[in-house]
């Protein structure tokens, strides 16, 4: 009995050493102090990888876009069209009516038209008609006026009524089955009367409305002999709002396939980086103790709990003084220790780190005037004052992190000089991509999810904060709809700042921050967790993507050229076809007619029951 109870205890000891031993690495692990990166080599697509220009270039034109030059809502219209048809891979003709003769209606599949007004069509449009009864499809892109030719045709687009009086967009509900995060309505931040007021016939199918009593119709479709009409009555044209546009538009065919991107990524700006500067008395008020200790016991923390819970990953951008020494005399910061802590618990928990800035001026010389923009801010030297700087903070990272690749560049406030630019192309060819800002603002280097001419990737971010507002919220759901992305970005000093929310308190800030996330995962399950690398090779791959389909009553050929390793598309079926068995890739059901095929080869076969 006592040699029984002499082994059990030497069992339970060496049991306890293993679990102790266990406990301690995970919580090292955790701590960052051990991590394993994965390599980059997989990352990026190598060799003759073409621009987005080529690829547009080379597509067959089979939508005609009639504009109006004239017209400041048809140019807002043309702007957004143009960039929305390009991302869905559609080749288009544009035709100025202002300056131009329309064409033969023949030579197109499809016709967007972008005309407040229809007599400027004038005789053309009995042959529009005519030739959608014939099996045409026509978009009514932009908000119509009253006038006789419209009179003229109303009832075959559906309209039964009208009033003079445009309907005011207070917000937009979206049917659940039309769009991803449907089935909710949508606030307009600044409304207007910027809809048509109409009521429409019963064999009308209506997918967006105003969410109010009147519920006045903002997008709907109506058949017209063996074509259709789909009018999009929403009269809003900007970023925000081009998923919208983008659904309407799939609308026209029996079957709508483009290329998406698929990736969520969160940015953290200014991360890791000396203690922010700020209003301390928030987080005094709360917490009762230092910024330098909010940030190590609760911020990062509950960034972390995010990242347990729904498995996004941080891309953390650092900067290695807040400085502001343009000179090109460079100083190797000395204090690394919260460097190297939040740095290596990022890596440890499958986050990645980019570059931001050896301080944070951005890359810009004395030809720019920062104004009352940017008063603090400082124009470098000279653009080799610009490149040491870069080289000093690349040195810095390898320094701190031998083990880790990095390739993405954030540029401070979003702002990046056409110098600054060439530099990080000419000088730095590590840096594959560069993370800026999807709307254009005063300063702000603006983008659209590209290759550029000189092979740079570009991958705007696109929602920030962690409070969003209405806008964001309609810009977080358009994007899942054109380009089924989300690319975040927040600063830890988003916590001090009374103009970001801090005033809430931290604890209100990353309640709503989770709610967004979770509304984001709930309405796309599908979407894939990517670092800012993985969303670099996600947009390469997406932006090069070519697209033919042809099919019949039983199946759906689609064939992709510049196919590397896999593609993701979106494929709506609007002809009640249900999809069967499929070749070459998956196909998952994303809300309604609307799926997204997982392409694993260039050739994908559809079977359609």
């Amino acid at each position: 009995m006592k040699k029984r109870r002499k082994i059990f205890r030497k069992e339970a000891v060496f049991v306890l050493i293993i679990f102790l031993a266990i406990t301690g690495f995970l919580f090292v692990q955790k701590r960052g102090e051990v991590y394993k990166v994965d390599s980059q080599n997989d990352t990026y697509l190598t060799g003759d990888v073409p621009s987005s220009s080529e690829v547009f270039a080379s597509l067959s034109k089979d939508t005609l876009l009639i504009v109006d030059s004239a017209d400041p809502s048809s140019l807002a219209a043309q702007e957004q069209f143009e960039q929305i048809l390009k991302d869905m891979r559609m080749g288009y003709q544009t035709v100025d009516v202002e300056k131009e003769t329309i064409p033969d209606f023949s030579a197109y599949q499809k016709v967007v038209v972008l005309l407040s007004a229809l007599d400027l069509m004038q005789e053309r449009t009995p042959d529009l008609m005519s030739w959608v009864s014939d099996g045409g499809n026509v978009l009514f892109g932009t908000t119509l006026f009253q006038e006789e030719i419209l009179k003229g045709i109303d009832r075959d687009l559906g309209v039964v009524d009208s009033k003079v009086e445009n309907a005011v967009v207070t917000s937009v509900f979206i049917d659940e089955a039309f769009m991803i995060g449907g089935g909710k309505a949508y606030k307009i931040d600044e409304p207007f009367d910027a809809a048509r007021t109409v009521s429409l016939t019963d064999d009308s199918k209506v997918y967006a409305w105003v969410d109010d009593d009147a519920k006045n119709p903002l997008v709907w479709e109506k058949d017209y002999g063996s074509g259709h009409f789909v009018i999009d009555n929403l009269g809003f044209y900007n970023k925000s709002v081009r998923g919208i546009h983008a659904a309407s538009y799939s609308l026209l065919t029996d079957i709508a396939v483009y290329p998406v991107i698929n990736g969520s990524t969160y940015y953290l700006d200014d991360f890791p980086s000396p203690v922010p500067a700020g209003d301390a008395s928030f987080i005094k008020r709360d917490y009762n103790m230092s910024v330098s200790d909010f940030y190590t016991n609760v911020w990062w923390p509950d960034l972390l709990k995010l990242h347990e819970k729904y498995a996004i990953k941080y891309t953390g951008l650092v900067i290695e003084n807040y400085e502001d020494d343009t000179s090109g005399n460079i100083k190797r910061q000395d204090d690394t220790e919260r460097f190297s802590y939040f740095g290596n618990s990022l890596l440890a928990n499958g986050g990645e780190i980019g570059y931001h800035g050896y301080n944070h001026q951005p890359f810009s010389l004395d030809n720019v005037d920062y104004g009352d923009i940017y008063p603090n801010y400082k124009t470098w030297a000279s653009t080799e004052a610009m490149a040491a700087s870069l080289t000093e903070l690349d040195s810095f990272i390898k320094e701190l992190f031998p083990n880790i690749e990095t390739s993405v560049y954030i540029p401070p406030s979003n702002v990046l000089s056409a110098e600054g630019r060439q530099m990080l192309v000419s000088q730095f060819p590590q840096i594959k991509s560069i993370a800026s800002n999807y709307f254009s603002d005063d300063l702000a280097y603006s983008q659209e999810f590209e290759i550029a001419d000189d092979g740079m990737i570009e991958q705007p971010r696109t929602v920030s904060g962690t409070i969003w507002d209405d806008y964001t919220k309609l810009t977080a759901f358009s994007e899942l709809n054109i380009h089924f992305v989300n690319n975040h970005f927040m600063h830890p000093d988003d916590a001090l700042d009374e103009d970001r929310g801090a005033a809430n308190g931290w604890a209100k800030m990353i309640e709503s921050f989770e709610g967004d996330v979770a509304w984001l995962q709930a309405s796309a399950p599908d979407l894939r967790n990517l670092t800012g690398s993985e969303l670099a090779g996600a947009v390469q791959r997406y932006a090069i993507l070519k697209v033919s389909q042809t099919q019949n009553e039983n199946r759906l050929a689609i064939e992709l050229e510049n196919f590397h390793d896999e593609a993701y598309l979106m494929v709506r079926l609007n002809n009640d076809a249900k999809p069967g068995s499929v070749s070459g890739g998956d196909l998952s059901h994303l809300t309604g007619n609307l799926y997204l095929l997982h392409a694993k080869s260039g050739t994908i076969s559809i079977e359609l029951n």
